[in-house]
């Protein structure tokens, strides 16, 4: 459960990056290159600019947006995700990665309001919530607790369990609908951690499960993993319309990360999805496979043309914000 270290960058550098953020010309696309950068830079001044993001129309964005500001774990966060969290005339999937996000930071100041909406009327919204406390309440009882299983940057909504546990036992649990929802994502995480075709063929087996969180999760990790073995679970998720839009843009993603060539079609396809959120999943996943297959290292803008300030150096991303 550990992000990558943030960088030092000059302030000129942030203010060039939060000018293009905020100029309407600027695509979609090219506000997760920006966002993507500011998520790996230290400082009051990267921060003021993400929260300035979360004004963005698009709901996805701004739901990403969220979640920077979680994996970064700066308390100077936790007022801006509050306000998200308990205005219920935001989109439900930034209401829940503003929750998450809390639960990432996890200061004292973050309890409140995860309390308050531990029975939100939106399900979603309140199953993170339950998590988000839980991984609190979990990391004081363990204060010593590292994820050294794990090959990923990311601040998971749980621990994982180890992966010395055999695949059948974790699926079990992963499965098992009587089971807390912290169980199951502890189970889901040790999976990733495991890899290998038969914890892709466990994880794919929640798509058939009612929780959209839980499965919104399974296709973010088969992201991570970027196992071509993934591709036909989620295929089969971003093509079903009735399934909840935070699974399918989640799905769309990961098949973006996983960059096969079979993919390009589907999301060319699905970029005019009429649920936005998966519309604008596709796009942003179409422009990592052609940065990818540019042969660059970085997809990320780094500010004043891009002069190697060292802003945004990550891993191959999952989503532009997901490393």
């Amino acid at each position: 459960m550990t992000a990558p270290p943030l960088v030092e960058v000059d302030e000129s550098v942030i203010l060039d990056l939060k000018q293009k953020l905020l100029d309407p010309n600027t695509t979609l696309p090219e506000k997760y290159r920006i966002l993507f950068s500011l998520r790996n830079v230290k400082g009051a001044a990267a921060h003021d600019a993400l929260e300035l993001a979360l004004t963005d129309e698009s709901a996805l964005f701004r739901h990403d947006v969220a979640f920077c500001l979680g994996q970064r774990q700066d308390a100077r966060a936790v007022e801006v995700l509050t306000n998200i969290l308990h205005n219920t005339g935001e989109h439900p999937m930034v209401r829940h990665e503003a929750g998450e996000a809390l639960g990432a930071i996890g200061t004292e100041e973050c309890l409140a309001p995860l309390r308050a909406h531990l029975n939100d009327e939106v399900l979603e919204v309140a199953e993170t919530c339950q998590l988000a406390l839980q991984r609190i309440e979990w990391l004081r009882d363990h204060p010593g607790a590292t994820n050294e299983e794990s090959p990923y940057y990311s601040v998971d909504p749980t621990p994982a369990l180890p992966t010395s546990i055999p695949t059948e036992e974790l699926r079990d649990v992963l499965l098992d609908e009587k089971k807390r929802m912290f169980d199951r994502y502890s189970a889901l995480f040790a999976l990733r951690n495991k890899g290998g075709k038969d914890a892709v063929a466990a994880l794919g087996a929640v798509f058939g499960a009612r929780s959209a969180l839980l499965k919104h999760e399974v296709a973010y990790v088969m992201g991570q993993m970027q196992d071509p073995k993934a591709v036909e679970f989620l295929t089969f998720v971003l093509k079903d319309g009735s399934e909840h839009a935070m699974v399918r843009h989640e799905a769309a993603e990961a098949l973006g990360a996983i960059a096969d060539s079979v993919t390009i079609g589907l999301l060319r396809e699905f970029a005019t999805d009429p649920e936005p959120i998966v519309a604008h999943s596709c796009e942003v996943a179409l422009d990592v496979l052609d940065f990818e297959q540019s042969g660059q290292l970085e997809y990320a803008d780094k500010g004043d043309g891009d002069k190697g300030s060292g802003a945004g150096e990550a891993r191959r991303p999952i989503c532009p914000c997901r490393g």
